[in-house]
C-alpha cells in the first residue's frame, strides 16, 4: 500500500464490500463448507487484499529472482534462461533392460537420467541373498556389482548426461561405482554431473530403507560429501528429501520442518569432518514431493527457499551467495496416484507439475498414471514426459519470473508456511536436532498421526478424492495393459552373480573388503577403501556387509 490514507479507504471499501454484497449472498446461500483449509491446516480466507501484506519489506521478503532470500527463484531468468531439467524416474529389472529404458527416454527427448533401484540394492543386499528372493528388479533395477553397473550405461556418455541416483543407506556404494563406470568410458571426475540422495536420516523416519545406525550412517553421509568436494566437484553428493516424509503422510509444513532439521544435522556433521561450509554447501540438492493443493505447493517452494536462504546465512555464516540457495528436484505425488479411474492420475500429476513449476523448481520428474498399479510402462513414461513438455514450451507458465509474485493469497502461504516451519523446527532443535528427534521416535510418530488424520478424512468423505470417495466408476473398469517385470531376470541375475565370483580375482576381492574394515575401524574416509572394493568387483552386498559387521543394524524403537 502506499500510505496509511490508502490503507483506510481499502478498509472502509472492503467493509462496505461486506454488508452490502458479501452479506445478503451468504443470507441466501451458505459456502460450501463451514471452514477452508489447506492439507497443512493453515486457514485459508474468503479473500486476500492488500492488507494482508501490509507490513512486509518487500526486499527482505520478496525480493528479486537471483538474490538473496531467493523467494522469487534462485536465477536472475529463471526458464527464460533454460527449462527445468527434466528427468523421469526410472530403473526396471536388469541394467541391460534399464539401459534401453534410458536410452528410450533419451531419444524422446528426456534431459537427464533418474535412476530407481531394486530393494536389495537398496538394502546392501546381493541378489542372491535369501531376503533378495521375488524382490529382485521388482521395484527398480538390480545392481549387484560394477559389471552390472558397466551395463547399466552402457552407450551413455557420463559426461554428457546429468545422473539422479536415489539410493541412501548404500549411497556410497554406489557413487563409487559410478565414478569407476566413468574411468573406465575415459570420463574426468571433473567433467561427471548428478546427485546422489545419501538422505538416510529420513529413512528412519519415512521409509525404512536403512542398514546402519543413525550415527555411523552420519559418518557415510559426511565422508561422501568431503570426497565430492575434493574429487567431483560438480556431483551433488546429497539430495536431502522432503519427498519420502511427504509420501508418509507428513503435511507440508512438517515436510519442510523435519527436511530442515535434516539438513542441519548434515551440515554439522560435515563440519566437524573439517570441512568449511562453502566448500560443500553449494552442491547440497534437494528433492520435494508436490501434491494437489495447487497454492500451497507454489508457496511452500517459495518459503523453502528463503528459509534456507536464512540458515545459511544467519546460522552457518556462509558467504558464498551458492551456499544460500535451495536448488531442488521435485517428483509429483506417488501416493496421490489412484488404482480406480487411474487415466485421472495423469490430469492429477499435470496440476502438480505445473505447481512445482510455478514454484521454482530446478529438476523434475511426473509419477506416471499406471504407478497405482506397476511400474511405468513406455507409454506412461512418454505421457508424464510430454506432460512437462507441453507446461514448458505451450503453456506460457515458463515466460516469466515467479508470475505468481505478488498475490496476496500466496504471499500470504508462503508468510505462513514459513511462520508454521519455523516453529517446528525450532521445537526440534530445542530438543537436541534430528538425530536425538528420530532415535525418540519423535518424527516418525508425528507423520504418523497426520497420515491417520488424512486417511480418517478420505473415509468420512470430507476430503473428496475424485474417483475413490466420489464420482466412482458404477461399471466394470476398462483394462489397462501393464509392465510386468519378466519371471526369468532374477535367474538370470544370480547367475550372472555367480559368474562374477568364479570370474573376478577374489584375491584382490579380499584385500580390499579387509582394508574396508580397518578404515571403517578408524576415522579416514570412508570413500577411497569402498572404491578400491569397487573396481575389484566385490559386489554391493559384501561391501555393505563389511560395514554391517564394523557399524552393526539399526533396529527402531520400539512403542511408535
Amino acid at each position: 500500500m502506499g500510505n496509511e490514507m490508502d490503507l483506510k479507504k481499502l478498509q472502509d471499501a472492503r467493509k462496505a464490500w461486506e454488508e452490502e454484497t458479501l452479506k445478503p449472498t451468504l443470507e441466501r446461500a451458505k459456502e460450501r463448507v463451514p471452514e477452508f483449509t489447506t492439507p497443512s491446516g493453515l486457514p485459508v480466507k474468503r479473500l486476500y487484499t492488500p492488507e494482508d501484506a501490509e507490513g512486509r519489506d518487500y526486499l527482505e521478503a520478496v525480493g528479486f529472482p537471483g538474490q538473496y532470500p531467493f523467494t522469487r527463484g534462485i536465477y536472475p531468468t529463471m526458464y527464460r534462461g533454460q527449462f527445468w531439467t527434466m528427468r523421469q524416474y526410472a530403473g526396471i529389472g536388469t541394467a541391460k533392460e534399464s539401459n534401453e529404458r534410458f536410452r528410450y527416454l533419451l531419444k524422446e527427448g528426456q534431459t537427464g537420467l533418474s535412476v530407481a533401484f531394486d530393494l536389495p540394492t537398496q538394502m546392501g543386499l546381493d541378489s542372491d541373498h535369501p531376503l533378495a528372493a521375488g524382490e529382485v528388479g521388482q521395484v527398480g533395477v538390480a545392481i549387484d556389482s560394477l559389471r552390472d553397473m558397466e551395463v547399466l550405461f552402457d552407450g551413455i556418455p557420463l559426461d554428457r548426461v546429468t545422473t539422479s541416483m536415489t539410493i541412501n543407506a548404500p549411497a556410497s556404494v554406489l557413487l563409487a561405482l559410478y565414478v569407476a563406470v566413468a574411468e573406465k568410458q575415459g570420463v574426468s571426475l571433473s567433467k561427471i554431473s548428478g546427485t546422489v540422495q545419501n538422505d538416510v536420516l529420513k529413512e528412519y523416519v519415512a521409509r525404512g530403507t536403512h542398514i546402519f545406525p543413525p550415527r555411523p550412517s552420519l559418518r557415510l553421509a559426511a565422508d561422501l560429501i568431503a570426497y565430492c568436494a575434493d574429487q567431483v566437484p560438480r556431483w551433488n553428493p546429497i539430495s536431502i528429501s522432503g519427498y519420502h516424509m511427504r509420501e508418509a503422510g507428513a503435511s507440508a509444513v512438517k515436510e519442510i520442518a523435519f527436511t530442515f532439521a535434516n539438513a542441519i544435522a548434515y551440515v554439522e556433521a560435515a563440519r566437524r569432518r573439517g570441512l568449511a561450509v562453502d566448500t560443500f554447501a553449494p552442491r547440497i540438492s534437494w528433492i520435494f514431493n508436490t501434491h494437489n493443493h495447487f497454492f500451497e505447493e507454489i508457496a511452500k517452494y517459495r518459503a523453502l527457499r528463503r528459509m534456507w536462504a536464512k540458515i545459511m546465512r544467519e546460522r552457518f555464516n556462509a558467504k558464498d551467495p551458492r551456499s544460500w540457495m535451495l536448488r531442488t528436484h521435485t517428483q509429483t505425488g506417488g501416493s496421490t496416484l489412484m488404482a480406480q479411474q487411474p487415466e485421472n492420475n495423469i490430469i492429477r500429476a499435470a496440476i502438480q507439475a505445473l505447481a512445482a513449476m510455478l514454484g521454482g523448481v530446478q529438476s523434475m520428474a511426473l509419477s506416471c498414471f499406471d504407478e497405482a498399479l506397476a511400474l511405468p510402462t513406455e507409454q506412461a513414461q512418454r505421457i508424464a514426459l510430454r506432460t512437462q513438455q507441453i507446461i514448458a514450451y505451450e503453456s506460457g507458465a515458463a515466460d516469466t519470473v515467479d508470475p505468481m509474485a505478488g498475490s496476496y493469497y500466496v504471499e500470504a502461504l508462503t508468510d505462513e508456511l514459513e511462520r508454521r516451519a519455523t516453529e517446528e523446527l525450532e521445537a526440534i532443535e530445542a530438543t537436541g536436532g534430528a538425530v536425538e528427534a528420530i532415535e525418540r521416535g519423535y518424527m516418525q510418530r508425528a507423520i504418523q498421526e497426520e497420515a491417520y488424520a488424512h486417511q480418517q478424512e478420505v473415509e468420512a468423505g470430507t476430503r473428496v478424492v475424485v474417483g475413490v470417495n466420489r464420482f466412482q466408476d458404477e461399471g466394470k473398469p476398462q483394462p489397462l495393459q501393464l509392465y510386468r517385470t519378466d519371471p526369468e531376470a532374477e535367474k538370470a541375475q544370480v547367475r550372472g552373480l555367480e559368474a562374477l565370483r568364479r570370474e573376478r580375482d577374489n584375491r584382490a576381492v579380499l584385500a580390499a573388503l579387509g582394508r574396508l574394515r580397518d578404515v571403517a575401524l578408524g576415522e579416514e574416509n570412508l570413500l577411497p577403501p569402498i572404491l578400491r572394493a569397487v573396481k575389484a568387483y566385490a559386489t554391493v552386498g559384501e561391501i555393505c556387509g563389511v560395514l554391517r559387521e564394523v557399524f552393526g543394524e539399526y533396529k527402531a524403537p520400539t512403542g511408535l
